[in-house]
């Protein structure tokens, strides 16, 4: 991936201009052209190598849905000098990737709910994503060039970059990278990484840096994590001895509907079709009807008396402030371990959630605090926004708490069946009457689980990474 700088202004500007008349998503035009022109500014203004124009052009019009009314045949402009194969070759393998990617769809969706400026920065977090995995170069130049052009009339732009292509040819820095483009398309699977998606749904792609390559980091482990499970539900732990002995109303349902036909039932639920045996004439009475009701040869529809039980789990999570010590990077580890642990986390919460998708889930981080300090509020901030889906339909709450756990835990475990984790770096036991009490002790690169009141142990596993995946999965054995 080489990086070409222009340093000559109107070097600089032919790039640009010429390049607004190679955009094939939308035709090029003076009411697209103020558009295409703020998101090359800001991409140029973020440190980022620029891509040729008309490709930033396509990439935004296609995300934005302004090539919807541009999609009828039509034929294209013919470029002077520009070789003919070449923009026919990057619609299909370029824009037909655009447009047939399931990763750019998502990512579109996400990008139509931004406003203002987050749109731009939106389109140009997309193309520095495309650039990097493709390994596709760019040119570098000062965006107070882009700014001038963005103070000129549209249709002079135009017309400067029309003459440019007529009077010289195309920028044979134009043309590399087109060819650039079509060969990182040919090798690539999809557009966008699922990281690169879920950043834009969750808007980390809009935070600081910081945040973002956190974020990044654990939707990694999570992944790496989650690959390293069962596919399918694993068993439960031997002697759990869980039986759901508080039965609310709240919890039941019935089934309901009308399951068969008997000779058996109320008169409400007999069949329309009975009542042809009835006589309009009093004096024809007893009439059919009258018999078959005596003989219980009338037939009734019978309903589903069963009860569908959807039992109630809560899952405790207790974050302590010693967990500050867990922001250390171990040469074995591939991040942090606070970092690790979010990941395993995250990753427990999606598997309980697919695997008891019957039952009525609840997950708490509860970051516990002293008196009015947070320690822990910036893996709060962070929850929130790996989980922020959850949250709003209520599935998952992140809140400081600053209540005894073990009385909280047993007063939740009244209405449900509750499981108690308390994470730290030294033993914080969470000594429960009614909730399931479980320890995570993150003191080096492997963790070490406690079941019930047992001793911490660390799991035995070949590297620091699968002893993390090995914990999960004794974990969720647990608590499945």
């Amino acid at each position: 991936m080489s990086v070409v700088i222009l340093r000559d202004p109107d070097e600089a500007q032919r790039f640009l201009l010429q390049g607004l008349w190679l955009q094939r998503a939308v035709p090029p035009g003076a009411a697209t052209v103020r558009h295409v022109l703020e998101w090359t500014l800001e991409i140029a203004a973020g440190g980022q190598p620029l891509p040729p124009i008309g490709m930033i052009a396509d990439f935004g019009h296609a995300a934005y849905g302004a090539d919807r009314d541009a999609r009828a045949p039509r034929e294209h402009l013919i470029v002077p000098g520009l070789p003919p194969a070449l923009m026919r070759t990057y619609e299909d393998h370029v824009l037909g990737k655009v447009y047939a990617d399931w990763s750019f769809e998502r990512a579109s969706d996400a990008m139509r709910r931004f406003h203002g400026r987050d749109r731009a920065r939106g389109l140009a977090y997309v193309v520095r994503q495309f650039r990097d995995r493709g390994g596709i170069g760019g040119v570098e130049m000062s965006p107070g060039i882009i700014r001038s052009l963005l103070e000129a009339q549209p249709d002079d732009l135009l017309r400067r970059g029309w003459e440019s292509l007529s009077a010289h040819g195309p920028v044979p820095l134009l043309i590399d990278l087109y060819e650039q483009l079509i060969a990182a398309a040919r090798r690539m699977a999809e557009v966008l990484a699922t990281e690169d998606v879920i950043a834009l749904e969750q808007r980390t792609a809009l935070a600081d840096m910081g945040q973002y390559v956190a974020h990044r980091q654990v939707l990694q482990i999570a992944n790496r994590l989650e690959a390293g499970l069962p596919r399918h539900k694993v068993k439960p732990l031997a002697g759990r001895q869980e039986v759901p002995t508080r039965v609310l109303d709240e919890d039941t349902y019935p089934v309901g509907g009308f399951a068969s036909i008997s000779t058996r039932g109320s008169i409400e639920s007999l069949l329309q079709s009975q009542l042809a045996f009835m006589e309009r004439d009093p004096e024809s009475r007893p009439d059919l009807f009258d018999v078959k009701y005596l003989r219980d040869e009338l037939y009734y529809y019978s309903r589903d008396e069963n009860q569908f039980l959807r039992r109630r789990r809560a899952f405790l999570f207790y974050l302590y402030p010693d967990l500050v010590k867990a922001r250390f990077k171990d040469p074995d580890l591939p991040a942090q371990r606070i970092v690790l642990l979010l990941g395993l986390l995250l990753t427990a919460v999606r598997k309980l959630s697919e695997w008891l998708s019957t039952d009525a889930l609840k997950f708490e981080f509860l970051l516990v605090q002293d008196k009015d300090a947070k320690p822990l509020a910036q893996e709060a901030a962070l929850l929130e926004m790996l989980f922020r889906e959850q949250i709003e339909n209520q599935t998952v709450e992140v809140r400081h708490f600053a209540e005894d756990p073990a009385a909280y835990a047993d007063r939740r475990a009244q209405r449900t069946m509750c499981h108690a984790l308390a994470v730290s770096t030294g033993r914080a036991d969470v000594r429960t009457e009614l909730a399931i009490g479980t320890g995570l002790t993150v003191r080096g690169p492997k963790p070490e689980v406690r079941i019930g009141y047992e001793a911490p142990t660390e799991i035995p596993a070949d590297d620091p990474v699968e002893s993390w995946t090995l914990t999960l999965e004794r974990l969720l054995m647990l608590w499945v």
